[in-house]
């Protein structure tokens, strides 16, 4: 088949990769100049089975502007127009059975995909940043205690790991702060951390000698069903400078089907369709900083329960990320975000990182998530002919990405998946 692929994150990327080893003629519409330039640039790097799960509280919660606790999702201000219906949703969500049957999805998925990305380093034989084993860290008796119920979920669900006091933590990662309190941890076992953006531009390349084309610097106008098998695209080029300018047709260029894969730029083409994505967006932060002292540093990640704040060696790089924002500005970093995860870094491995010298040592970073109220993805077709999606991964899009470009090629190719998707159809919204 003739398909179109719009957005180069790591999803995108990965999915057009899956399509043109199944044979198919690929071709990658990208607003930006090169792959993983948006929310895959700078994420937390985590692909442990187990990291998503509700360490630190048993339900969801929303945090007023005016407040600065650690937990919940953060308002940035207050809730506008139809935001208010996707905040019901998305703490409906999170109570009780619908709860347990969002993050047994989730990790089903977070699984699944954790076996395909070992599986294509293996067989591509490809270089990035990666390791194994990662700790959930309490400091106190009642972090532990309140991280129960996740606990029994994950054993329910036979993700391996293993609960440890402190001392057998600290051997684990050496470095620890020993003056932080520290009550004991999780140590959730197997491959745990991959460089995000290095492994995009990695599968881009293997994309590539499949036959697979990008085409950056070009924005998909609209999309318009012609049929069973007939999807016009209208493209423009999105280059901000005449070097970056990209020649396109004017006429509409016609696929076969077409996956989108845009992230939070979904809704603006979807929308026509009639397809209207109960999606919102939600940003995070991250800092990455060189390694002043190895010795200092983590050996693989740490996730702080209490804060929601993981510190991720990435070769001679730290990678610090936490936070979740909603109604944040784009571009606009929040500082109390930012001071989180400079402190939670500092807690644990003082001195692991260079943060002073000379400007612009530390990469300050924020990225936006496009979320769904119930917390999976849309993973498949809708129903407007030729027009399939694979979006809305929240803060698990890198630790579901090769899971869910690998289902969705089985599932456009009429094979039976290696998962159940029934949990990810964009029929459950209507779609």
């Amino acid at each position: 088949m003739k398909l179109a692929v719009v957005g180069a994150g790591v999803v995108g990327t990965t999915t057009a990769f899956e399509l043109a080893l199944d044979g198919h003629e690929v071709t990658v519409l990208e607003r930006r100049s090169t792959v993983a330039e948006e929310a895959s640039f700078a994420s937390g790097a985590l692909v442990a089975a187990g990291w998503t799960a509700p360490w630190r509280q048993p339900e969801r919660s929303l945090r007023m502007p005016w407040t600065s606790r650690p937990d919940g999702l953060q308002l940035a201000r207050l809730p506008r127009g139809s935001e208010w219906r996707w905040l019901w949703q998305w703490l409906q969500a999170g109570k009780g059975s619908r709860q347990t049957e969002g993050h047994r999805q989730m990790h089903q998925l977070v699984r699944y995909s954790q076996q395909r990305l070992l599986s294509i380093t293996e067989d591509r034989q490809l270089d990035h940043d990666r390791s194994q084993g990662m700790l959930v860290l309490w400091r106190s008796a009642r972090e532990a205690e309140q991280a129960r119920a996740a606990l029994q979920q994950m054993k329910d669900l036979g993700i391996a790991l293993r609960e440890l006091p402190a001392d057998q933590a600290r051997a684990l990662e050496p470095a620890l702060n020993p003056d932080t309190p520290l009550f004991g941890a999780i140590e959730l076992v197997g491959e745990a951390v991959a460089n995000c953006r290095e492994f995009a531009l990695s599968i881009r390349a293997e994309a590539q000698h499949l036959g697979c084309r990008f085409e950056f610097n070009t924005l998909v106008e609209s999309i318009e069903a012609r049929g069973p098998s007939a999807v016009d695209l209208r493209l423009s080029s999105s280059g901000s400078t005449p070097s970056q300018h990209t020649h396109v047709p004017d006429e509409p260029q016609r696929f076969d089907a077409v996956i989108v894969c845009a992230g939070a730029h979904s809704a603006r083409l979807l929308h026509p369709l009639g397809l209207r994505l109960p999606m919102q967006p939600v940003y995070s932060h991250s800092l990455s900083a060189a390694v002043r002292e190895p010795l200092d540093a983590p050996l693989s990640a740490v996730l702080d329960a209490s804060h929601g704040v993981s510190i991720a060696r990435l070769g001679q790089r730290i990678r610090v990320a936490g936070g979740s924002e909603f109604g944040a500005t784009p571009g606009e970093m929040s500082k109390a975000t930012l001071r989180r995860l400079y402190s939670v870094l500092t807690d644990w491995f003082p001195g692991a990182v260079r943060l002073g010298g000379p400007r612009g040592s530390v990469q300050e970073w924020q990225g936006v998530q496009a979320t769904l109220p119930d917390g999976p993805p849309l993973l498949g077709q809708t129903r407007v002919p030729g027009v399939w999606l694979n979006l809305g991964h929240g803060a698990a899009g890198w630790s579901m990405a090769c899971g869910s470009a690998r289902a969705l090629a089985d599932r456009l190719a009429g094979r039976d998946t290696d998962i159940d998707l029934a949990g990810y159809t964009p029929q459950r919204f209507g779609l």
